[in-house]
């Protein structure tokens, strides 16, 4: 495996085929610090998806021929990167949704350290008695007078309309990962025409820009994600890759074979290489 270009690995979760006796041997499994901040979690579920998307981290980096030493800090927006060895430049980001947990990674070329990569996953489900405009209405502030209308539109079936917000909104939440910036960024800022798959920030083409477009199905469920990556240059690219099969950079996995393999191949070493 290598990480010279975008990859992502995903792991669908479900709380049933996560044995208590699973679950603690793959916390054993991550630094010490990270078996602390996951015991903290109050509901098991978090506990589980984030204990799943630190071990990605460390399979994917150690399948990558990139585990001795890898060092893990965050920057001061909260947001991880790897601190060495000197070349290792990849950045990373993971995300989590109900059943679906992932993780990007791409070469770091821009915005060091933790490089301008974000993901983010969504499921494509609004809550069985909410109506559609009903709960459009709630995000109105975070959209643009563009997107809402997209949305609105009842010429267009709502199903696709559905879809639509969900993109609008995976968007632009790995595109502020991507920044580090977090919480207290305004969603209004950034716009992304579906239709016409154009992406602008603050009015204007977001250029350097690639976002990518991916759907990832679970037992009758639709994810919809979106990788942000910087590239630098002068234009915008959006990549659906939403009808690609059995694709090489992105890897779906169970994930009791993702707690199993840890179990099976991180070793003591691994567990000092730092926590994020």
């Amino acid at each position: 495996m290598n990480l010279n270009s975008l990859r992502v690995q995903a792991a669908l979760y479900h709380s049933e085929d996560i044995s208590e006796e699973l679950y603690l041997q793959g916390l054993s499994r991550v630094h010490p610090d990270s078996q602390t901040r996951i015991r903290k979690f109050y509901r098991r579920d978090d506990a589980c998806r984030t204990l799943i998307g630190d071990i990605l981290v460390r399979l994917t980096l150690q399948e990558a021929g990139k585990t001795r030493p890898v060092v893990f800090s965050k920057t001061t927006g909260g947001k991880p990167y790897i601190v060495g060895p000197p070349d290792n430049h990849i950045g990373f980001n993971v995300t989590h949704d109900n059943s679906l947990v992932a993780v990007a990674f791409a070469p770091g070329v821009h915005n060091p350290p933790s490089y301008s990569v974000g993901i983010d996953v969504m499921k494509t489900q609004i809550a069985p008695r909410e109506r559609f405009p009903t709960f459009l209405e709630a995000f109105e502030d975070q959209l643009t007078p563009l997107e809402f209308k997209l949305c609105a539109d009842d010429s267009i079936p709502e199903e696709e309309r559905i879809r639509h917000f969900f993109w609008m909104w995976t968007l632009k939440e790995a595109y502020t990962k991507a920044l580090g910036i977090g919480l207290g960024f305004n969603f209004s800022r950034v716009e992304f025409n579906v239709a016409e798959k154009q992406v602008k920030v603050d009015g204007h083409v977001a250029t350097g820009w690639r976002f990518t477009m991916f759907i990832i199905k679970d037992r009758g469920d639709l994810y919809e994600g979106v990788v942000a990556e910087y590239m630098g240059g002068d234009t915008v690219e959006v990549d659906d890759k939403t009808n690609e099969v059995n694709s090489q950079w992105l890897k779906i996995d169970s994930a009791v074979h993702v707690l199993k393999r840890a179990i099976e191949t991180l070793s003591v070493l691994e567990l000092e290489t730092g926590v994020f």
